[in-house]
């Protein structure tokens, strides 16, 4: 079953994963329609502007989210903006499903483990409930097919841990 799929990631630091996952996944199975937002597609418009751009053209369509966790992914509050609204039902949108995928630049990939803290903090809330799974980095188009296909199973089933206040400014040092 094909998805509609928001990919969020830490654009500086790995858009190279995001468009390999689209390649990988996109065209050649059928797997996800990505809704990622592309490189310079919305431009140097403001915080809330940027958040309702997201908000009305990428995740209204959408049924799940792929979070892209990289080194620095933990500290963006667009990501933490993107995760919110995709753990949020609105009368425009309904929950979609979420997904965390580590890439192979996290520090800890070869051993296959991570910090609670240095991936988002959302995220890492909505592990004790099983709302979301932590997968690590594979190119095995099953395996994403049905990681992806089971966050879409649990969006109604699993009620989300969605209650941190929305983050304001990127968080500095080395976690949350």
């Amino acid at each position: 079953m094909k998805h509609k799929v928001f990919i969020s990631y830490h654009h500086e630091k790995d858009l190279l994963y995001r468009q390999r996952f689209e390649e990988l996944f996109s065209n050649q199975f059928d797997i996800l329609d990505s809704y990622a937002v592309k490189q310079n597609e919305i431009g140097n418009v403001g915080t809330e502007e940027f958040r309702r751009i997201i908000r009305e053209k990428h995740l209204r369509e959408s049924t799940v989210t792929i979070v892209l966790i990289g080194e620095a992914t933990w500290s963006r509050k667009h990501v933490d903006y993107e995760i919110y609204n995709t753990l949020k039902v609105t009368s425009n949108n309904s929950r979609s499903g979420l997904l965390r995928i580590i890439l192979p630049s996290y520090d800890s990939y070869q051993s296959r483990t991570y910090n609670s803290r240095t991936i988002p903090k959302r995220l890492s809330q909505n592990i004790q409930n099983r709302y979301t799974n932590i997968h690590f980095w594979s190119e095995n188009p099953i395996d994403n097919q049905n990681w992806i296909h089971d966050a879409f199973l649990k969006r109604n089933k699993i009620l989300p841990n969605n209650t941190m206040p929305i983050m304001k400014n990127n968080w500095k040092g080395n976690f949350w």
